[in-house]
């Protein structure tokens, strides 16, 4: 149901990072980021305090949701509660969470999962929820298989990466993850590019994407309109396959 909410297969989500030295900047490259990926294609922009703070990802929401038009999802890093009530706050239509199985230690993980089957009674907001993901320690002692069918009680959408950011997420993992979810939604992470996507997403169901949409094709940079659109054009061409 998570991806009935967009009128085209195979969605991208493009990152907001809120880079700058001011609040004010920082809302004023959003604002412009979030406009180059909507009028290049991009189905959705995810805000994250990748540089900046909670503070920054509210303003940044409160303005994009005055603008308009655009599809929202918040990742506060490492605080689903937050990311959350953001996100119910300001009528986002998702949440994004790094890891929603596999990092934490069994009993640390039980309290996890008992928060979150509170939010998941809750609903009325989807979740994003990643598994092995980029930077996270694997503590569960479970296999894959294990981790992953957990991941899949608590969220709707299965997050997958290689092992950092800006790094290919390998096909071959992201093919044993797509014979263990089956047909839940899979979404690529981290890592595309335009030589890679078509390739990667036609095993998965969507893609996050940051660093291949900066200028420097670097996390650090500034979101390129022309990057957006060559990326863009390989997601069209892989639409039309379908």
């Amino acid at each position: 149901m998570f991806l009935d909410i967009f009128d085209v297969k195979k969605p991208v989500f493009g990152m907001l990072h809120f880079k700058g030295e001011s609040r004010q900047e920082k809302l004023d490259r959003c604002l412009k980021e979030a406009e180059i990926y909507r009028d290049n294609g991009v189905d959705a922009v995810i805000v994250e305090d990748y540089f900046g703070d909670a503070q920054d990802v509210e303003a940044g929401l409160k303005l994009l949701s005055e603008k308009g038009g655009f599809k929202i999802g918040v990742n506060i890093l490492d605080d689903w509660p937050l990311s959350w009530k953001l996100a119910k706050k300001y009528n986002a239509q998702f949440i994004q969470v790094d890891s929603v199985a596999g990092h934490l230690d069994p009993k640390e993980d039980l309290e996890y999962g008992k928060m979150i089957e509170e939010y998941m009674k809750e609903g009325g907001m989807y979740v994003i929820g990643g598994v092995r993901f980029k930077y996270k320690p694997i503590l569960s002692g479970n296999d894959l298989e294990t981790d992953l069918k957990i991941g899949m009680s608590r969220c709707h959408a299965i997050a997958v990466t290689g092992e950092g950011t800006g790094k290919d997420s390998p096909t071959e993992k992201i093919k044993e993850f797509r014979k263990i979810v089956n047909d839940f939604p899979l979404i690529v992470a981290a890592g595309l590019n335009k030589d890679t996507v078509f390739e990667k997403l036609s095993i998965s169901e969507a893609a996050i994407v940051g660093s291949t949409f900066k200028d420097n094709r670097k996390d650090t940079g500034d979101v390129s309109a022309e990057h957006v659109k060559e990326f863009m054009e390989e997601v069209y061409r892989l639409r039309s396959t379908l």
